[in-house]
């Protein structure tokens, strides 16, 4: 691993490290495979470091709350355990935890930023624009959660205890989260293990009325966390470890929600049900993702490569919400609950060579990937709503890099065959309320065979510290969402299903500097696919949604800036927009994918060496891109308005000690965020956090 100063982990764009200058870290980003300096990245790449993290748990646990502040690029939090509308730069994103995929793409539930709890995290990758490097499912890029690391020291632990309340109204708003951590190092063996309990009371608005829980509402809900990795040195270069991770978070609650939409002008929000209500369906929410990876690493295979090899296995199962869209009265259905459930397991060979090339240092990161993965979505009455899928993915890839003074070439291949077989099935019959049914429709099932090549290439300048550019173009492979695809299906035969695969182009140009205290980083990329997918309501008018594949254009720019004033004080200011259109009818792109504008500011004083204090700004702005219809919008088309959010964060230290003080939404703003704005699905419109006040201690070993 090499070293990097500072000056090169600027262009991470976030505001962790973007407004520190000028001292000595080391920063490293494992966005190609294999560690590297970020000065050698030819891509907009965002980096959430321990401190940071830990700075923010002080205010909100939530991961997807967490990302929306630091990563420009990423849309705003939903508010909800679903990350349903919170894209990267306008696409989805694949989701890892040390490099294993907890993204469901063959049948996207998009629940996956929210696959671990942030405690067990040393750090957070985000690798922005469309990428085949980790293969199906990055369209927007990758965002990599790496583990906890292990101490030099015989034992080191952390304990940690939160207290959660509203501000506003403390009824049944009590939460409370416990964390333990303990890892070290004796002679070869090394070992981290964390626990993690959070059990959320009632989340309050700005009104003190309950958030409407039953689309992903995250009142009531517990998540259980357990993360435990062992490494032992088989010599100096050589390495063997096991790593395991278990996560569970579940909702169990005496609520109902009064349900309204964006179109009635209400928001929706929960009661106590009545006494001797049975609340239909099963807890919503991830029933058990557990994940398993065995590695061996030889730094050493030969005088100039290394080798990596990983062995591992995912299994996933998560619960959404009951919904009276499953009812199917002729057999005795009222609604139901759907269950994505996903079983991977696969082996990646990463090998990389480095040599000197008459003068020029030149790698080569080369391997194989082997996955399968069965994804299915039945319900949890035991029906069927998308059948087994059962994917065998096989890639070759090859990434060459070549450093010559101060200019850095990249350029790679990645060669992919996938074969999906899909079984006989039936689509599955729905009902609405106006007795409208569709499904019940046989499809002859079959292998569905893909085979693409994607590239990648960039440059980038190191010799001014001032500006530093960078170009670059990649690819990205998507296999649709084909489950969305296959539950709506109206034709007889799987060979009649627009199942084609998507292939994004990713052109991005960008450049970053210091200027003394200050430093900064602006991106502007276009994102285009010819095969995009998206839904209509069809029939118009019958709340009934099937998928459409369109082309798709997307284009934006980020921009980061930072200022220390001195060595106490860090400010910064970022501000992301992003934009896009179907080329072929030059209509807009709905909030499912497209986001609106997002400004987010910070600043953090160290005011003595005990006392810490920060506040974070946030301001959604507008999007106005659809008319309404007789009054009324459809789908993801409502307009946006403009919102803020302030939070502050302040925290004491004596020894081992810490306590801490956060205040989200500190001046108590009464908004709808923005998928709440857009989404005009009855039961999306809920509102957003109010005044919620976060009390730490913290005791470290």
């Amino acid at each position: 691993m090499k070293k990097l100063t500072l000056a090169c982990a600027i262009s991470s764009l976030t505001g962790t490290v973007l407004a520190q200058t000028p001292v000595l870290e080391e920063m490293l980003v494992t966005g190609s495979r294999t560690p590297e300096r970020l000065d050698e990245v030819t891509a907009s790449v965002s980096i959430l470091d321990l401190d940071a993290l830990r700075q923010d748990l002080g205010i909100n646990a939530e991961l997807q709350n967490i990302l929306a502040f630091r990563v420009p690029g990423m849309a705003p939090s939903t508010n909800s355990s679903s990350n349903f509308g919170q894209t990267l730069r306008g696409r989805t994103t694949l989701v890892m935890i040390d490099g294993v995929p907890q993204s469901t793409p063959l049948r996207n539930g998009a629940l996956d930023i929210r696959s671990i709890d942030a405690a067990a995290l040393q750090r957070v990758e985000v690798v922005k624009g469309a990428t085949s490097v980790y293969g199906n499912g990055a369209a927007g890029g990758i965002i990599n959660y790496i583990t906890r690391d292990a101490g030099e020291e015989a034992l080191r632990g952390e304990l940690q205890q939160n207290l959660r309340f509203s501000a506003i109204k403390s009824d049944d708003s009590i939460g409370h989260r416990v964390s333990g951590t303990v890892d070290g190092t004796l002679e070869r063996l090394s070992y981290v293990v964390n626990a993690t309990l959070d059990e959320h009371g009632v989340q309050r608005d700005a009104d003190g009325d309950i958030i409407g829980l039953s689309l992903y509402g995250l009142s009531d809900v517990r998540s259980r966390n357990l993360f435990g990795k062992v490494a032992y040195a088989l010599g100096d270069d050589r390495r063997v470890s096991l790593m395991y991770t278990w996560y569970d978070s579940e909702q169990s609650s005496d609520l109902v929600d009064v349900v309204s939409s964006v179109n009635d002008g209400t928001k929706t929000y929960a009661v106590k049900a009545a006494s001797g209500t049975v609340i239909p369906g099963e807890p919503q929410g991830v029933d058990d993702n557990s994940n398993i990876v065995l590695q061996y690493r030889d730094d050493t295979l030969t005088s100039n490569t290394s080798l990596t090899v990983d062995a591992y296995t995912q299994d996933i199962n998560n619960v959404f919400f009951y919904s009276t869209s499953f009812a199917d009265p002729t057999a005795g259905f009222q609604g139901g609950n759907s269950v994505i459930v996903s079983d991977k397991q696969g082996m990646r060979v990463n090998l990389e060579s480095a040599f000197d090339w008459n003068g020029v240092d030149t790698s080569f990161i080369y391997g194989l990937d082997l996955l399968e993965d069965v994804t299915s979505q039945p319900l949890a009455d035991g029906r069927s709503w998308v059948p087994d899928m059962d994917m065998q993915n096989r890639a070759a890839y090859v990434q060459g890099k070549w450093v010559a003074g101060e200019w850095v070439f990249k350029g790679g291949v990645r060669r992919e065959s996938v074969d999906i077989d899909v079984p006989n099935y039936v689509t599955l019959r729905m009902c609405n309320a106006r007795g409208t049914c569709v499904g019940g429709n046989p499809v002859l099932g079959g292998t569905l065979s893909y085979t693409d090549t994607t590239w990648n290439a960039g440059i980038r300048y190191n010799g001014n510290a001032a500006f530093s550019p960078f170009i670059s173009y990649s690819q990205g492979f998507d296999v649709s969402d084909l489950g969305l695809l296959l539950r709506a299906a109206s034709v007889p035969n799987l060979t009649q299903v627009q199942t084609e695969a998507s292939l994004i182009d990713h052109y991005e140009v960008g450049a970053s500097g210091q200027l003394g205290r200050w430093n900064y980083e602006v991106a502007v990329y276009q994102s285009e696919s010819e095969l995009g997918t998206a839904t209509v309501e069809n029939p118009p008018g019958s709340g009934l949604y099937t998928p459409v594949r369109a082309p798709q254009d997307i284009h934006g720019y980020e921009v980061a800036l930072g200022f220390a004033p001195s060595e106490a004080v860090d400010l910064g200011l970022t501000w992301t927009y992003v934009e896009g259109k179907d080329p072929g009818t030059d209509i807009y792109l709905d909030a499912r994918k497209i986001a609106p504008p997002k400004l987010t500011a910070w600043a953090d004083w160290q005011v003595s060496e005990r006392w810490r204090i920060g506040v974070q700004y946030l301001q959604v702005m507008d999007r106005d891109r659809f008319d309404a219809v007789n009054g009324r919008y459809s789908g993801a088309e409502g307009p946006v308005e403009s919102y803020q959010i302030l939070n502050m964060s302040a925290g004491w230290q004596a020894g081992n000690w810490q306590a801490s003080l956060g205040v989200e939404n500190l001046l108590n703003e009464d908004y709808f965020p923005a998928r709440a704005q857009a989404f005009t699905y009855a039961g999306y419109n809920t509102m957003g956090l109010g005044r919620t006040v976060n009390l730490g201690l913290n005791y470290r070993f």
